[in-house]
């Protein structure tokens, strides 16, 4: 790999790590919420609740990320 695509693929490694933040702190959260609806067996609310908590953590990743390394 030469030094011209050294920019590219370090952008194209920000946005994969932009993604794959978000999808897995928003299946964590779903999968917290659904074990913890089988245990105390309050189906939805806690998957629901545990959803929102895993997509806002998933910004917070994003925003995070984009601060630190996009500008």
């Amino acid at each position: 790999m030469g030094g011209e695509n050294q920019g590219p693929l370090k952008r194209l490694a920000f946005v994969s790590s932009i993604g794959i933040s978000m999808v897995l702190a928003t299946f964590i959260g779903l999968y917290i919420g659904i074990k913890l609806d089988d245990f105390f067996s309050t189906k939805p609310w806690l998957t629901i609740i545990f959803l929102l908590f895993g997509i806002a953590a998933g910004f917070r990743n994003i925003y995070v990320l984009i601060k630190k390394y996009g500008g």
